[in-house]
């Protein structure tokens, strides 16, 4: 069996990217950046004042001036005033363009008005620049203010919107149905005999794909039966990119869902990873990039590996820079018995130094998900026989 790293890699090789599509700014949270973005002009794109108050010419005060005649007033969006004399001032508004003779501004707090004279306070020194956001000072024009594959958040969208770029070109959102199957599920909401369960992964794994800004999605439940599964999926890979199953990928009777996927065209890329929950996870590609995860049926099995393997794999195919694993410490010593790479849940909590720890939270076992309330997350811990003792540095994976 391949190890976690290696099942991921193996999806991110595997990786055909979805096509771009342009979209304006309103619509670009969470989108992936498709192209570079330049700076249109200087940033800011003039001198800019950065409090209000009054802006002279600090040379007039260097020789001794304190006291300067107010000859108008700067608001912000309007053209630039020029001063008159080096013993005038112009009253400024914070974000205007500093009128043209002046080279500082003092804040308001730090001035006082007699009529249409404005008097420093004693201690104020002016200086070049002082209170001015100077022109290009964040950036010059046609410099790179974003590559390809950013993912876009609310500081990146600003960066966008100032520029003054519209429109920008993205990764079309994946086409993504979810599909649990098994005879034994039902729907929450419906009677339930004793020998059923309600239907519950479908529901998560929703709920963590709409959190990551996916939003083009679909769901759906099907029954242990071969002739449905071959009918349904095939409908399904041709309506979608994605298809994330839950269930029917083990080793029982009813297991049919990898032989059908053969049977539909999709390639097993691999079958089972050495780890714990979640060995029986599936992944294949078929014809023009469709991709197809068949995770296990067991809850706390199938939102593992959700975000241990088919997250990475949608930021890969949207063109997504790869983000750095998150590394936290662990809170305590945890004993780790298989043979194999273990998935342990865990609560954040500060450690001694107020970094960020990892309290376990371990579970019945893969069916458990009640034991995942309060968790923030899983760490992977290394195969055993062995103690993994308190403060480890370990990967950890959000929900």
């Amino acid at each position: 069996m391949i190890t976690p790293a290696q099942a991921e890699q193996a999806i991110r090789s595997h990786a055909t990217l979805l096509p771009t599509e342009h979209r304006p700014l309103a619509t670009l949270a969470n989108a992936v950046l498709r192209e570079a973005v330049v700076s249109q002009r200087d940033q800011p794109p003039y001198d800019r004042v950065t409090m209000d108050g009054i802006a002279f010419a600090s040379a007039a005060a260097s020789r001794g001036q304190r006291t300067f005649r107010v000859a108008g007033t700067q608001a912000a969006g309007a053209p630039p005033l020029e001063l008159p004399s080096e013993e005038a001032c112009f009253e400024v508004m914070t974000g205007a363009m500093l009128p043209r003779g002046c080279d500082c501004v003092v804040p308001v707090e730090r001035i006082v008005r007699e009529g249409d004279l404005a008097r420093l306070a004693d201690d104020v020194i002016p200086s070049p620049d002082l209170n001015v956001h100077t022109r290009g000072l964040d950036c010059r024009a046609g410099q790179p203010l974003l590559e390809p594959g950013t993912r876009l958040q609310a500081p990146e969208i600003a960066i966008i919107a100032s520029a003054g770029i519209a429109q920008v070109q993205v990764t079309r959102s994946p086409r993504i149905a979810v599909i649990t199957t098994g005879d034994e599920l039902v729907e929450p909401g419906e009677p339930v005999e004793a020998w059923q369960i309600y239907r519950s992964n479908a529901y998560a794994v929703l709920a963590s794909l709409r959190a990551r800004g996916h939003a083009d999605l679909t769901h759906q439940h099907l029954p242990d039966d071969l002739a449905v599964l071959r009918t349904q999926l095939r409908a399904q890979l041709d309506a979608h990119d994605v298809l994330i199953l839950s269930g029917g990928v083990s080793m029982g009777q009813f297991d049919y869902v990898p032989q059908v996927l053969a049977e539909l065209g999709i390639a097993v890329v691999f079958h089972k990873i050495a780890q714990r929950p979640g060995k029986p996870m599936w992944y294949g590609v078929g014809a023009g990039g469709k991709t197809v995860y068949a995770l296990p049926g067991n809850p706390v099995s199938t939102l593992m590996c959700l975000v241990r393997y088919v997250l990475p794999g949608l930021e890969a195919a949207m063109g997504a820079t790869p983000a750095p694993v998150e590394a936290i410490t662990l809170a305590e010593d945890f004993a780790v018995k298989p043979a194999v790479t273990l998935f342990l849940p865990v609560r954040l909590r500060p450690d001694e130094a107020g970094r960020a720890s990892g309290e376990p939270r371990p579970t019945q076992g893969s069916g458990d998900f009640t034991s995942l309330a309060g968790t923030d997350g899983f760490v992977e811990l290394p195969p055993g026989p062995q103690v993994v003792p308190k403060g480890t540095v370990v990967p950890f994976y959000r929900w």
